[in-house]
């Protein structure tokens, strides 16, 4: 839902504006008033459409960021710069859950960084002919900002530094623009026989301090 509001913001703008524009042109043609109606109007145009394109991605990424550290999937909250494998598929999801989504052939790692202290340690292991990914997402836009994962850094795992931008990053390292991201993994489940070998590999996904780096306030 956030990459398509920020995709097409222009023309959900439009689209409001041309409601609001035709209700307003239908009072008038009626001989109607229209004080209280231009005043909402008015307010919806100029404040309202620009405010919920630029508030809505903070709410809803907020929203994943209080799921994941205060309530957690099932084992208790998810500690800040933490990772958490959830151990069953989304179709074993509670309707309510936050990953209750209609892929049913993963297991999910969540996770919420914050690099306030200095930059993190990516853990990946190998997971050699199966698909794994992590997105980065910055909670002020909505937008993924860096993967790691079968696609971009192959399947032979490793280690990889989580930093701000701006900062000394190593080869490979995962930059993000400012000091927090949400972190969603994903990793590839054949059936239901494959999931304990699914899990136990999504497990092994960390985070830790980098040693000696620069910190920041």
């Amino acid at each position: 839902m956030n990459r398509l509001i920020l995709r097409f913001a222009v023309p959900i703008v439009v689209i409001v504006l041309v409601i609001f524009a035709w209700v307003v042109i239908q009072r008038l043609a009626d001989g109607r008033g229209v004080g209280v109606l231009a005043v909402a109007a008015l307010v919806v145009w100029a404040v309202g459409a620009p405010l919920f394109i630029w508030f809505w991605p903070r709410i809803t990424v907020s929203g994943f960021q209080r799921a994941i550290v205060r309530r957690g999937f099932g084992s208790g909250p998810v500690a800040v710069n933490t990772l958490a494998a959830v151990p069953y598929t989304s179709a074993a999801a509670s309707t309510g859950s936050l990953i209750a989504t209609g892929t049913d052939d993963v297991l999910y790692v969540v996770g919420w960084i914050d690099l306030r202290h200095g930059p993190l340690t990516l853990h990946v292991p190998p997971m050699p002919g199966r698909y794994h990914a992590l997105q980065f997402t910055d909670p002020t836009t909505g937008a993924n900002v860096a993967y790691v994962g079968t696609r971009t850094t192959g399947d032979s795992g490793g280690d990889f530094e989580v930093v701000r931008r701006g900062a000394a990053p190593a080869r490979g390292a995962v930059v993000l623009p400012g000091r927090q991201a949400l972190v969603i993994g994903r990793v590839f489940v054949a059936d239901e026989a494959d999931r304990p070998a699914a899990l136990a590999l999504a497990q092994q996904f960390s985070l830790s301090a980098v040693e000696g780096k620069q910190r920041w306030s």
